[in-house]
């Protein structure tokens, strides 16, 4: 009965640990980004792979119950996401990146802590903003590549699983013991905190 949970909180931490961020320096380094690249470069980016099944995580942990309301929270990220990087792609010059995006793991930590429930808009705005610096960190390293929106396209296909798979272990974890999830959202917390250290 116990391996599965412990088979969750083998997966949470695995997303959730890391000596540093991978996710921005030299991410696309290869001679010829593309789909796949784009697509693997979310399970690779620490960052991005916790802050991305964090948001799914949260979204069912404070579901009141089934339905769309669970998708605000993924939607707004993946859109906002694709938003900043294409802003990153025209060259739209915004301080603080690697900041929000280390702010960004801290908050999503903490809302699977709380379980904080919001209404779906403000769930979808609250991870969209952060969303947007994740987005303009890969539109900076993508610009100028002749195969941007398909590396663009690949993490988005992989941001969009990411959060289904948060949605459905956040979903699976409801019924179990509350400090399984809460072990796993202080993690991506203390995480994004060493980040910003």
């Amino acid at each position: 009965m116990y391996r599965k949970y412990l088979n969750a909180l083998f997966l949470i931490a695995l997303c959730a640990g890391s000596t540093g961020a991978m996710a921005h320096t030299g991410a696309y380094g290869h001679e010829h980004p593309g789909f796949i690249t784009g697509f693997l470069h979310p399970l690779f980016g620490l960052d991005h792979l916790a802050v991305m099944v964090s948001v799914g995580l949260w979204s069912a942990l404070a579901a009141r119950r089934a339905g769309p309301a669970l998708l605000w929270g993924p939607a707004g990220f993946a859109g906002m996401l694709l938003v900043g990087a294409l802003l990153g792609l025209r060259g739209l010059q915004v301080p603080a990146v690697e900041a929000m995006i280390a702010a960004s793991l801290v908050v999503t930590g903490l809302l699977v802590v709380s379980r904080l429930q919001l209404p779906g808009v403000a769930a979808a705005l609250l991870v969209g903003v952060f969303a947007v610096f994740h987005g303009l960190a890969h539109g900076y390293e993508l610009a100028g590549s002749a195969n941007a929106l398909q590396t663009l396209a690949g993490m988005l296909t992989a941001t969009v699983l990411l959060h289904a798979a948060g949605l459905g272990l956040g979903w699976a974890l409801r019924s179990a013991n509350a400090w399984l999830p809460r072990v796993a959202g202080a993690a991506v917390a203390v995480f994004g905190m060493a980040l910003l250290a």
